[in-house]
Protein backbone atom coordinates (compact mmCIF):
# COMPACT_ATOMS: atom_id res chain seq x y z
CA UNK A 1 0.00 0.00 0.00
CA UNK A 2 1.38 3.21 -0.56
CA UNK A 3 2.01 5.62 2.07
CA UNK A 4 0.17 8.90 3.02
CA UNK A 5 3.02 11.34 1.50
CA UNK A 6 3.01 8.96 -1.94
CA UNK A 7 -0.36 9.42 -2.05
CA UNK A 8 -0.24 13.14 -1.45
CA UNK A 9 2.75 13.78 -4.28
CA UNK A 10 0.39 11.35 -6.90
CA UNK A 11 -2.49 13.76 -6.62
CA UNK A 12 -1.31 16.10 -9.39
CA UNK A 13 -0.84 12.70 -12.13
CA UNK A 14 -4.35 11.88 -10.82
CA UNK A 15 -5.96 15.04 -11.90
CA UNK A 16 -3.94 15.43 -14.83
CA UNK A 17 -5.30 11.85 -16.21
CA UNK A 18 -8.51 12.79 -15.04
CA UNK A 19 -8.37 15.79 -17.58
CA UNK A 20 -6.81 13.71 -20.44
CA UNK A 21 -8.94 10.41 -20.29
CA UNK A 22 -11.86 12.64 -19.72
CA UNK A 23 -11.39 14.34 -22.98
CA UNK A 24 -10.33 11.07 -24.88
CA UNK A 25 -13.20 9.12 -23.54
CA UNK A 26 -15.88 11.83 -24.87
CA UNK A 27 -13.88 11.56 -28.20
CA UNK A 28 -14.29 7.86 -27.95
CA UNK A 29 -17.84 8.02 -27.46
CA UNK A 30 -18.17 10.08 -30.15
CA UNK A 31 -15.59 8.42 -32.63
CA UNK A 32 -18.01 4.93 -31.50
CA UNK A 33 -21.42 6.72 -32.31
CA UNK A 34 -19.64 7.91 -35.64
CA UNK A 35 -18.70 4.31 -36.92
CA UNK A 36 -22.02 2.81 -35.87
CA UNK A 37 -24.09 6.03 -37.81
CA UNK A 38 -24.75 3.54 -41.03
CA UNK A 39 -26.30 1.31 -39.52
CA UNK A 40 -30.21 0.37 -39.04
CA UNK A 41 -32.28 1.64 -36.06
CA UNK A 42 -31.53 -1.40 -33.74
CA UNK A 43 -28.11 -2.51 -35.13
CA UNK A 44 -26.99 0.91 -34.49
CA UNK A 45 -28.39 0.74 -31.21
CA UNK A 46 -26.61 -2.75 -30.50
CA UNK A 47 -23.30 -1.71 -31.90
CA UNK A 48 -23.23 1.46 -29.68
CA UNK A 49 -23.56 -0.85 -26.83
CA UNK A 50 -20.45 -3.68 -27.75
CA UNK A 51 -18.57 -0.59 -28.41
CA UNK A 52 -18.74 0.85 -24.90
CA UNK A 53 -18.43 -2.96 -23.58
CA UNK A 54 -15.33 -2.83 -25.59
CA UNK A 55 -14.20 0.31 -24.58
CA UNK A 56 -14.47 -0.87 -20.56
CA UNK A 57 -13.20 -4.21 -21.25
CA UNK A 58 -10.42 -3.15 -23.18
CA UNK A 59 -9.22 -0.63 -20.27
CA UNK A 60 -9.62 -3.31 -17.98
CA UNK A 61 -7.29 -5.49 -19.93
CA UNK A 62 -5.03 -2.51 -19.91
CA UNK A 63 -4.21 -2.51 -16.53
CA UNK A 64 -3.29 -6.54 -16.91
CA UNK A 65 -0.31 -4.92 -19.16
CA UNK A 66 0.18 -2.00 -16.93
CA UNK A 67 3.48 -3.06 -14.50
CA UNK A 68 4.99 -4.81 -18.11
CA UNK A 69 4.79 -1.49 -20.06
CA UNK A 70 6.58 0.18 -16.55
CA UNK A 71 8.86 -2.64 -16.54
CA UNK A 72 10.37 -2.29 -20.18
CA UNK A 73 12.09 0.83 -21.32
CA UNK A 74 11.87 -0.14 -25.31
CA UNK A 75 7.65 -0.64 -24.40
CA UNK A 76 7.68 3.19 -23.47
CA UNK A 77 9.51 4.31 -25.97
CA UNK A 78 7.25 2.51 -28.50
CA UNK A 79 4.34 3.67 -26.55
CA UNK A 80 5.76 7.47 -26.31
CA UNK A 81 6.32 7.80 -30.16
CA UNK A 82 2.58 6.58 -30.92
CA UNK A 83 1.23 9.13 -28.32
CA UNK A 84 3.39 11.75 -30.37
CA UNK A 85 2.63 10.09 -33.59
CA UNK A 86 -1.56 9.86 -32.76
CA UNK A 87 -1.08 14.04 -32.03
CA UNK A 88 1.24 14.86 -35.19
CA UNK A 89 -1.12 12.83 -37.21
CA UNK A 90 -4.22 14.86 -36.17
CA UNK A 91 -2.61 18.11 -36.33
CA UNK A 92 -1.96 17.08 -40.67
CA UNK A 93 -5.58 16.16 -40.98
CA UNK A 94 -6.79 19.04 -39.30
CA UNK A 95 -3.51 21.25 -42.00
CA UNK A 96 -4.86 19.08 -44.93
CA UNK A 97 -8.59 19.58 -43.89
CA UNK A 98 -7.59 23.70 -43.87
CA UNK A 99 -6.14 23.35 -47.47
CA UNK A 100 -8.90 21.81 -48.62
CA UNK A 101 -11.37 24.32 -47.89
CA UNK A 102 -9.31 27.09 -48.46
CA UNK A 103 -9.33 25.42 -52.21
CA UNK A 104 -13.21 25.54 -52.05
CA UNK A 105 -13.23 22.08 -53.01
CA UNK A 106 -15.56 19.34 -51.35
CA UNK A 107 -13.21 16.81 -52.10
CA UNK A 108 -13.28 13.45 -51.05
CA UNK A 109 -14.86 12.27 -47.61
CA UNK A 110 -12.73 11.60 -44.88
CA UNK A 111 -15.11 11.31 -41.70
CA UNK A 112 -15.36 8.01 -40.09
CA UNK A 113 -18.86 7.87 -40.66
CA UNK A 114 -17.66 7.48 -44.46
CA UNK A 115 -15.19 5.26 -44.05
CA UNK A 116 -17.89 2.92 -42.22
CA UNK A 117 -20.34 3.21 -45.00
CA UNK A 118 -21.45 0.00 -46.69
CA UNK A 119 -19.97 -2.10 -43.79
CA UNK A 120 -21.80 -4.73 -42.11
CA UNK A 121 -23.01 -5.15 -38.53
CA UNK A 122 -20.16 -7.54 -37.77
CA UNK A 123 -17.98 -5.65 -39.70
CA UNK A 124 -18.53 -2.90 -38.08
CA UNK A 125 -18.53 -4.10 -34.31
CA UNK A 126 -14.93 -5.57 -35.02
CA UNK A 127 -13.89 -2.03 -36.03
CA UNK A 128 -15.20 -0.64 -33.25
CA UNK A 129 -13.77 -3.04 -30.99
CA UNK A 130 -10.21 -2.28 -32.45
CA UNK A 131 -10.60 1.43 -32.00
CA UNK A 132 -11.82 0.35 -28.52
CA UNK A 133 -8.26 -1.41 -28.13
CA UNK A 134 -5.90 1.38 -29.73
CA UNK A 135 -7.38 3.87 -27.26
CA UNK A 136 -6.94 1.54 -24.27
CA UNK A 137 -2.95 1.54 -25.35
CA UNK A 138 -3.48 4.69 -25.68
CA UNK A 139 -4.92 5.27 -22.12
CA UNK A 140 -1.96 2.95 -20.16
CA UNK A 141 0.86 4.67 -22.15
CA UNK A 142 -0.33 8.22 -21.24
CA UNK A 143 -0.42 6.72 -18.11
CA UNK A 144 3.05 5.33 -17.29
CA UNK A 145 4.47 8.81 -18.91
CA UNK A 146 2.84 10.83 -16.42
CA UNK A 147 4.38 8.13 -13.59
CA UNK A 148 6.46 5.13 -13.50
CA UNK A 149 4.45 3.60 -10.38
CA UNK A 150 2.79 0.70 -11.01
CA UNK A 151 -0.31 1.90 -8.21
CA UNK A 152 -0.66 5.48 -10.23
CA UNK A 153 -0.39 3.92 -13.64
CA UNK A 154 -3.49 1.19 -12.57
CA UNK A 155 -5.16 4.00 -10.79
CA UNK A 156 -4.95 6.16 -14.03
CA UNK A 157 -6.24 3.72 -16.10
CA UNK A 158 -9.43 2.76 -13.79
CA UNK A 159 -9.95 6.33 -14.29
CA UNK A 160 -9.97 6.08 -17.62
CA UNK A 161 -12.86 3.18 -17.05
CA UNK A 162 -14.73 6.06 -14.61
CA UNK A 163 -14.35 8.57 -16.83
CA UNK A 164 -16.32 6.55 -20.23
CA UNK A 165 -19.33 6.75 -17.81
CA UNK A 166 -18.90 9.87 -15.00
CA UNK A 167 -16.50 12.56 -16.61
CA UNK A 168 -17.77 11.95 -20.63
CA UNK A 169 -21.01 13.87 -19.57
CA UNK A 170 -19.12 17.06 -18.00
CA UNK A 171 -16.33 16.90 -20.79
CA UNK A 172 -18.98 17.28 -23.63
CA UNK A 173 -20.77 19.94 -22.15
CA UNK A 174 -17.11 21.75 -21.49
CA UNK A 175 -16.26 20.63 -25.64
CA UNK A 176 -19.62 22.35 -26.61
CA UNK A 177 -18.62 25.40 -24.44
CA UNK A 178 -14.83 25.14 -26.18
CA UNK A 179 -14.91 23.54 -29.19
CA UNK A 180 -10.94 23.54 -29.39
CA UNK A 181 -10.70 21.28 -26.57
CA UNK A 182 -11.29 18.36 -28.37
CA UNK A 183 -8.22 19.20 -30.55
CA UNK A 184 -6.63 19.91 -27.07
CA UNK A 185 -6.66 16.19 -26.01
CA UNK A 186 -4.32 15.41 -29.03
CA UNK A 187 -2.23 17.90 -27.45
CA UNK A 188 -2.14 16.44 -24.27
CA UNK A 189 -1.66 13.14 -25.15
CA UNK A 190 1.43 14.59 -27.60
CA UNK A 191 2.64 16.33 -24.60
CA UNK A 192 3.23 13.15 -22.61
CA UNK A 193 4.43 11.48 -24.80
CA UNK A 194 7.32 14.28 -25.97
CA UNK A 195 7.79 14.22 -21.66
CA UNK A 196 8.56 10.58 -21.49
CA UNK A 197 11.12 10.62 -24.68
CA UNK A 198 12.43 13.05 -23.07
CA UNK A 199 12.68 11.39 -19.28
CA UNK A 200 13.93 8.21 -21.12
CA UNK A 201 16.15 9.44 -24.02
CA UNK A 202 18.21 11.87 -21.61
CA UNK A 203 20.34 9.57 -20.00
CA UNK A 204 20.21 6.20 -22.30
CA UNK A 205 20.97 7.74 -25.55
CA UNK A 206 22.66 10.93 -25.21
CA UNK A 207 24.20 9.85 -21.92
CA UNK A 208 23.59 12.27 -19.02
CA UNK A 209 25.45 11.67 -15.67
CA UNK A 210 21.76 12.31 -14.27
CA UNK A 211 18.61 10.96 -15.56
CA UNK A 212 15.79 13.72 -16.42
CA UNK A 213 13.29 13.42 -14.09
CA UNK A 214 9.95 15.95 -15.04
CA UNK A 215 7.90 16.08 -11.10
CA UNK A 216 4.52 15.29 -11.39
CA UNK A 217 3.41 18.98 -10.57
CA UNK A 218 5.51 20.08 -13.42
CA UNK A 219 3.46 17.88 -15.41
CA UNK A 220 0.35 19.34 -13.92
CA UNK A 221 1.06 22.69 -14.33
CA UNK A 222 2.57 22.18 -18.52
CA UNK A 223 -1.70 20.54 -19.08
CA UNK A 224 -2.68 23.35 -17.05
CA UNK A 225 -0.97 25.98 -18.93
CA UNK A 226 -1.89 24.07 -22.62
CA UNK A 227 -5.60 23.99 -21.74
CA UNK A 228 -5.62 27.40 -20.81
CA UNK A 229 -3.42 28.62 -23.53
CA UNK A 230 -5.84 26.54 -25.84
CA UNK A 231 -8.78 28.20 -24.48
CA UNK A 232 -7.44 31.52 -24.32
CA UNK A 233 -6.81 31.00 -28.17
CA UNK A 234 -10.22 30.09 -29.06
CA UNK A 235 -11.88 32.98 -27.19
CA UNK A 236 -9.87 35.87 -27.96
CA UNK A 237 -9.14 37.24 -31.94
CA UNK A 238 -6.27 38.97 -31.00
CA UNK A 239 -4.36 36.49 -29.10
CA UNK A 240 -5.35 33.93 -32.25
CA UNK A 241 -3.87 36.50 -34.58
CA UNK A 242 -0.88 36.84 -32.63
CA UNK A 243 0.05 32.93 -32.00
CA UNK A 244 -1.74 31.79 -35.95
CA UNK A 245 1.77 32.57 -37.67
CA UNK A 246 3.63 30.77 -34.48
CA UNK A 247 1.49 27.74 -35.05
CA UNK A 248 2.04 27.70 -38.28
CA UNK A 249 6.02 27.32 -38.32
CA UNK A 250 5.63 25.21 -35.47
CA UNK A 251 3.43 22.75 -37.09
CA UNK A 252 5.85 21.81 -39.45
CA UNK A 253 8.31 19.22 -37.37
CA UNK A 254 5.17 17.51 -36.55
CA UNK A 255 3.90 17.20 -40.18
CA UNK A 256 6.86 15.55 -41.29
CA UNK A 257 7.24 13.45 -37.84
CA UNK A 258 3.46 12.85 -38.85
CA UNK A 259 4.83 11.23 -42.78
CA UNK A 260 7.34 9.31 -41.35
CA UNK A 261 5.36 7.96 -38.60
CA UNK A 262 1.92 7.15 -40.43
CA UNK A 263 4.58 4.88 -42.47
CA UNK A 264 6.31 3.19 -39.97
CA UNK A 265 3.20 2.47 -37.95
CA UNK A 266 1.02 1.84 -40.61
CA UNK A 267 3.00 -0.86 -41.08
CA UNK A 268 3.06 -2.41 -37.63
CA UNK A 269 -1.13 -2.32 -37.59
CA UNK A 270 -1.48 -3.38 -41.35
CA UNK A 271 -2.77 -6.72 -40.43
CA UNK A 272 -5.30 -5.34 -38.16
CA UNK A 273 -6.50 -3.54 -40.99
CA UNK A 274 -7.85 -7.14 -42.83
CA UNK A 275 -9.65 -8.05 -39.69
CA UNK A 276 -13.34 -6.42 -40.41
CA UNK A 277 -13.11 -7.85 -43.64
CA UNK A 278 -13.78 -11.24 -42.43
CA UNK A 279 -16.55 -10.35 -40.55
CA UNK A 280 -17.89 -8.12 -43.99
CA UNK A 281 -21.47 -8.72 -44.77
CA UNK A 282 -24.31 -6.54 -46.75
CA UNK A 283 -26.37 -4.87 -43.49
CA UNK A 284 -29.55 -6.25 -43.83
CA UNK A 285 -32.46 -5.39 -41.26
CA UNK A 286 -33.07 -9.04 -40.28
CA UNK A 287 -29.55 -9.54 -39.65
CA UNK A 288 -29.87 -8.42 -35.65
CA UNK A 289 -33.19 -8.64 -34.28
Amino acid sequence: MPSLPEVVSAIPVIVSLIIIEGLLSVDNALAIAAMASHLPGKQKLLALRWGIIGAYAFRGLAIAFAAFIVNNPWLKIVGAAYLIHLMASFIAEKARAAKKAEEGGDGEDLSIAASMAGKGFWATVVSIELMDLSLSVDNVVAAVAMSPKVWVVCTGVFIGILALRFVAGICIKLIERFPILECTAFLLIGYVGLILVVELCAHTVFGLAHPVEITALQKFIGIIVILTLSIWYSESKVFSALMSPILTIGRLPFLAYAFVSSFVFGVLFFPFKFIPTLFKSKPAASEVK
